[in-house]
């Protein structure tokens, strides 16, 4: 019922989905040692050759140097024939196969007699990072997608599959429990995971993102829903090269909705300039980058209507709208030195400035929008700096793929806000403020080795970090304000976490298996002012295994069959433990807990991979199960009208759901990719205690809901190197926190054009061409409940240029 109730609803209404712009399959390089059996000792200069299937033809081949080792490159995946042979010794010949588990592979030893004699069976693996093999990971270049082309990451992450946003923040497959990674590591610009500045930082910084739904254990064991790995241009070739661009644009073309009386204007045809600047000189021995971009944008970045509806009666609307001012800097500079063909050398820095400027209104009516209750305004100045230094050593042995990596990265951040208010009621208007200082101090130090096998490929390493944020907050307070003058002061985050992690892969022919654990330790202390109001100081701490297992078996050459499993965390971030209220909204005031435990998660998964000539299909079935949900639970205490949303593990959560991935190439003119997922979420009931302000207790009943998305792209090839993409989504109603949101749809449209001998490109593009995406909420609580409609900016029309030298 459930697979039918999600086709009804969910997928029926498209026939394809869109894929992005898969990462090509990457080449395999094949390694051994020659050896004379009888001696026991390496045998120079012997022949390798190996040969298509089945006419036996020439591919490639080497010769083995003087200590007996042999390369052969640029190998893909596939059945050959390998013959070895030298004058004295009888030739061998073997079909082999070329697997999918690594990009390197170490035959190890084949030793050749004198005797007449067989070599035993020699099977090779390797492995591809895109979709069409393991399926466990899915890779997309931002530059060719055209309908986004010059935006935020944020903008761009809502093109690709299974991906959809919320808030600010991405979810995946719907679940908010998303690893954001930057260039493989956890990194300040995204608040070290927690998907903090996506809205700002430049699509145009970066060269790829890959999706991981199923993690190994050489990841973080953190995000229960996957990882999103976002990596920054860095270009490598010889003697001085790089990419140029700018962006402007323009959004929010028109008012959606007027204002409420007696609040300053909503910000409407607002501008967007990005330039960015990616250089590379490389010479010798020596490579130097730097990458730059700068975003400057001008948004309606909130324009919510509210209406609370109250057990006694009181009805109240509300507006809150807020202009925003962004200006995003960031950089990426350092070396490569390459001490010899063995040894390699990189010191990088990564800086990043944000710095935003809100004006908001919000004003307060009563039930016939008479009678003004109050108005909150409001300008927030928040500068957010970021600073990282890292230095990483790669040593490769004799064998290639074989090589051992050591990194070290060192994080300062500091998060600069300040409020200033004035809080106008009905009899008199009061000045009131608060102030918040937090600097992120993070040390990681990792330890990798990695060693293709016969049959696959070992991974195993260490990693240690530690991190600490203290943080000020000061509340300035006037009369009848909802400002807790008690609720401020001092509180830092510490937190210790020492892992290490072995995976291993293995390859036949039919068969591809992959098992590895990660075994985490993590001490977590938060030290709360003893002089506030409500909170002590709390903490946890636990020793957890997280296993992953993979099997694929291949029914051909073109269809393969997936199984995956991992055990999962989610460890409350700092901003979900902050012990001080937020007054961005006056009436409707979030506030963290310090006693939030982590949320573990089993995830199982099912998928099928079909490739033909002109296409391909993926389609996966997925189920999640997680224990100690983390999220926000929604209160009013007494007679107060002010709700709270607190931090808490409210219970178990299900999602089971199915995704699919289709990609057809129609002929030369038109390629269509088309994704879709359809999920059911459920919460089961729970109870929870909000601490904040005074203790209260709220019970919900068990929720649940039959949700999707569905996205489609259309490419366009035309003549005189031009391309068209049309880009449709839609988002189905889904489950929240005590509620629901409403469906979703957006149109999008990009032009772009090839010049200067493909060396240039030109671009236009209209995000929400239409202005339909808006966001609509239903919430209940104790004893009220609440209706919210968003319009915030969503429109934007772009126009850039890319030149690459």
């Amino acid at each position: 019922m459930l697979l039918k109730s999600i086709y009804s609803q969910i997928l029926c209404p498209l026939l394809f989905i869109p894929v992005g712009l898969l990462a090509q399959e990457d080449a395999i390089e094949i390694s051994g040692t020659t050896k004379s059996k009888n001696a026991n000792a390496p045998l120079p200069f012997v022949y390798v050759v190996l040969k298509t299937l089945p006419d036996s033809a020439f591919l490639t081949g080497t010769v083995s140097d003087e200590n007996g080792l042999f390369t052969l490159t640029d190998i893909t995946p596939g059945e050959y024939l390998l013959d070895v042979s030298y004058l004295g010794y009888t030739p061998h010949r073997k079909a082999l196969f070329v697997g999918s588990n690594s990009p390197f592979l170490d035959l190890g030893a084949l030793f050749l007699e004198e005797d007449i004699q067989e070599l035993d069976e020699v099977l090779i693996t390797g492995k591809q990072d895109a979709l069409a093999t393991t399926m466990d990971k899915k890779t997309y270049t931002l530059e060719e997608n055209i309908s986004q082309s010059g935006g935020s990451v944020l903008q761009s992450l809502n093109n690709l599959p299974g991906i959809t946003s919320q808030d600010g923040q991405v979810l995946l497959r719907g679940s908010n429990r998303v690893l954001i990674l930057i260039d493989g590591k956890q990194s300040a610009i995204t608040g070290f995971g927690n998907q903090k500045g996506l809205e700002n930082i430049p699509a145009s910084a970066v060269q790829k993102i890959e999706i991981i739904n199923n993690p190994s254990a050489r990841y973080d064991a953190n995000g229960n829903a996957g990882i999103i790995n976002i990596i920054l241009k860095k270009e490598q070739q010889t003697g001085f090269n790089g990419t140029v661009g700018l962006t402007v644009g323009l959004g929010a073309l028109w008012v959606r909705q007027e204002n409420l009386p007696g609040i300053r204007p909503q910000y409407h045809s607002t501008p967007k300039i990005n330039p960015g600047l990616s250089v590379n000189y490389r010479k010798d021995k020596i490579n130097l980058f730097l990458q730059a971009d700068n975003l400057y944008t001008q948004t309606l970045n909130k324009n919510e209507f509210v209406t609370r509806n109250y057990d006694n009666g009181t009805v109240i609307h509300q507006q809150l709208k807020r202009n925003r001012n962004t200006n995003f800097f960031t950089s990426k500079a350092g070396l490569d030195w390459y001490a010899n063909d063995h040894n390699r050398l990189t010191i990088a820095g990564l800086y990043s400035q944000e710095s935003i400027m809100d004006r908001g209104d919000q004003p307060f009516f009563g039930e016939n929008f008479q009678d003004r209750l109050r108005l909150w305004q409001f300008l927030e100045d928040e500068v957010l700096t970021a600073a990282v230094a890292s230095i990483a050593f790669e040593h490769k042995f004799d064998h290639p793929g074989e090589k051992l990596e050591v990194g070290f990265n060192y994080t300062f951040d500091r998060e600069d806000e300040k409020y200033f208010f004035d809080n106008t009621l009905p009899a008199a208007m009061y000045e009131e403020s608060f102030f918040l200082i937090a600097d992120q101090q993070v040390a990681d130090f990792n330890l990798d080795y990695t060693k293709p096998l016969r049959h696959g490929l070992l991974e195993t390493g260490l990693k240690f970090r530690r991190r600490t944020i203290p943080t000020d907050m000061q509340f300035n307070p006037s009369v009848n304000s909802p400002l807790d003058p008690d609720a401020d002061g001092l509180a830092t985050y510490k937190e210790t976490i020492p892992a290490i992690y072995g995976n291993y892969t293995y390859q036949v022919k039919k068969l591809e298996a992959e098992i590895g654990l990660r075994v985490e330790y993590v001490d977590l202390y938060y030290e709360v002012d003893p002089n506030h109001n409500t909170y002590h100081s709390d903490g946890y701490d636990y020793l957890q295994p997280f296993p992953n297992v993979r099997l694929t078996y291949s029914l051909s050459d073109r269809h393969k069959l997936s199984a995956f499993f991992n055990r999962r965390v989610d460890r409350p971030d700092e901003v979900d433990i902050r012990i001080f209220p937020k007054y961005d909204d006056a009436e409707i005031i979030k506030v963290g807990n310090p006693g939030l435990k982590p949320q573990f998660t089993n995830s199982y998964e099912v998928g099928y991979k079909n490739i033909w000539n002109s296409g391909s299909f993926f389609g996966a079935v997925f189920h999640r199960m997680a224990d100690g949900t983390i999220t926000r639970i929604a209160t009013t205490v007494d007679n107060s009208e002010l709700i709270y949303t607190i931090s808490q593990n409210a219970g178990k959560s299900h999602q089971t759901g199915i995704e699919m991935v289709i990609s057809e190439e129609f002929s030369d003119l038109l390629t269509i990719n088309v994704n879709g997922s359809g999920y059911q979420n459920r919460f089961d009931a729970f109870t929870v205690v909000n601490q904040y302000p005074v203790p209260n207790t709220f019970t919900a009943e068990k929720q649940e809901i039959i949700s999707g998305n569905l996205k489609l792209n259309a490419t366009f090839t035309l003549a005189n190197h031009t391309d068209i993409q049309l880009t449709g989504i839609y988002l189905a109603p889904d489950l929240i926190p005590q509620g629901k949101i409403a469906s979703r749809f957006s149109l999008d449209l990009g032009v772009n054009r090839e010049i200067q001998q493909g060396k240039g490109s030109l671009f236009i593009n209209a995000t929400d061409l239409f202005n339909t995406m808006v966001i609509k909420k239903e919430i209940t609580g104790n004893n009220f409940s609440y209706v919210s409609t968003d319009y915030y900016e969503t429109q934007v029309i772009r126009l850039g240029y890319r030149f690459k030298f």
